[in-house]
């Protein structure tokens, strides 16, 4: 299976009504996409399913849900307003703007784009020959480090406000929470909190589709460990997401796991792997699971005065600092390699074929199709009443519907 393009998908998801282009009717705004209602169901079932599998059926979980706006020193603690960015080149012929890793990466490779400094990235562009996708020059400036996060101000007088940021993710809510959680919930190591919600970056270059957008949403946990137990946690978290994309309906041979190397890490990450997946433009990061040791809580309890330690409860005078393992998973990647996954275009006779979703049960917006043989009132009456009876008694997502050619009324229930 697996979508032969992505215009294809593109087209099913906007005729089928899973994805529309954002604002439309006023000529949209570039990659911007609004979720339809076959698209919200879909979403929401996956979020669903996530929350049941990794909170509500584990003790060692709890959930949170932490503002979009925070206070600014939050994200100067955490690093995100001198690290988080990306070069970005110009090129001095059509003034279109890239960035200059992503360029790089068919060429070099991902690992060998990563470990560039921001100094090397216009020599290695020039070095490897890399013309503008927008004009075909080679004319590069100077890269420049590009910051992703929003940046607006709170306050009732324009120009006279605080700066404050959009998130750019949502570990930090849980990371200042640390303390409320574990002492309100009473929890022991290894424990954690889990969080799902919009996030917002600047990105240079979106596109492909929903894959790189300004506006996603994230389900993320981070889990809290005792310093010196944090290997084989990582791996079991390994496991598990592994087997999460199984259970959704991912084939194994278009998903790996990459290692990222020592250069490529994060400031707050001793150890990162993503499981990515093989997409119709070619390999791209799905989730990502990082070590972040005791970096975050020690940040916010320099930056903040605050303590932000552990105290045993087997041992008061024991206090330490938690190291954490974050999975991240991205809500809106995940529906898109659902899509991916489940579409073909099955071919029936010499000159027919039929677009066909092959979606798990857990994620498909719709459990079951009442589709009467005809519109007589009697059979329609018959109809709703078991339509009513299934909803009320089995809660099951259903699709009611009168429209058309009992046949192409099938056919359109195969597409989704």
């Amino acid at each position: 299976m697996s979508a032969p393009t992505l215009d294809a998908l593109v087209s099913l998801c906007k005729r089928r009504g899973f994805i529309f282009p954002g604002s439309e009717i006023y000529g949209g705004l570039a990659n911007t996409w609004d979720y339809g209602p076959l698209g919200i169901e879909l979403k929401n079932r996956v979020q669903h399913e996530w929350w049941k599998r990794f909170v509500s059926q584990r003790r060692d979980m709890v959930g949170l849900e932490s503002g979009i706006l925070m206070n600014p020193k939050v994200w100067e603690a955490s690093g995100h307003v001198s690290n988080f960015g990306d070069p970005l080149v110009d090129c001095k012929k059509c003034k279109q703007r890239f960035r200059g890793d992503k360029l790089l990466e068919e060429k070099i490779g991902v690992e060998g784009a990563a470990v560039l400094t921001l100094e090397q990235v216009q020599p290695m562009l020039l070095a490897e020959k890399i013309k503008c996708p927008s004009c075909g020059g080679l004319d590069w400036a100077i890269a420049k480090k590009f910051n992703l996060m929003f940046r607006t101000q709170q306050g009732v007088i324009e120009g006279e406000g605080a700066d404050i940021y959009l998130r750019p993710e949502t570990a930090q809510g849980m990371f200042v929470n640390f303390r409320n959680v574990q002492q309100s919930m009473r929890k022991r190591l290894p424990f954690g909190i889990a969080q799902t919600g919009t996030v917002f970056r600047n990105e240079i270059t979106p596109g492909n589709f929903t894959f790189r957008t300004r506006e996603f949403q994230q389900m993320e946990i981070e889990y809290f460990v005792a310093p010196g137990t944090e290997g084989p946690i990582f791996e079991q978290w390994k496991d598990d997401m592994w087997q999460w994309c199984l259970d959704i309906g991912l084939a194994p041979e278009r998903l790996r796991i990459r290692e990222h190397t020592k250069e490529e890490l994060s400031h707050y990450s001793s150890r990162t792997i993503d499981i990515e997946y093989q997409y119709p433009w070619g390999w791209g990061e799905l989730y990502g699971l990082a070590n972040r040791s005791d970096f975050d809580l020690s940040q916010h309890q320099k930056c903040s005065g605050q303590e932000m330690t552990y105290t045993d409860p087997d041992d008061p005078m024991k206090k330490f600092l938690p190291y954490v393992i974050e999975p991240t998973f991205g809500l809106t990647r995940t529906v898109l390699a659902i899509l991916l996954e489940a579409y073909e275009d099955e071919k029936l006779k010499e000159d027919d074929t039929r677009t066909v979703l092959h979606l798990k049960p857990i994620v498909a917006p719709y459990d079951l199709a009442i589709l009467p043989l005809s519109k007589k009132e009697h059979l329609i009456a018959k109809a709703e009443e078991l339509y009513k009876k299934i909803v009320q008694s089995s809660g099951l997502h259903i699709d009611f519907d009168i429209t058309g050619r009992i046949g192409k009324r099938y056919r359109l229930q195969d597409e989704i």
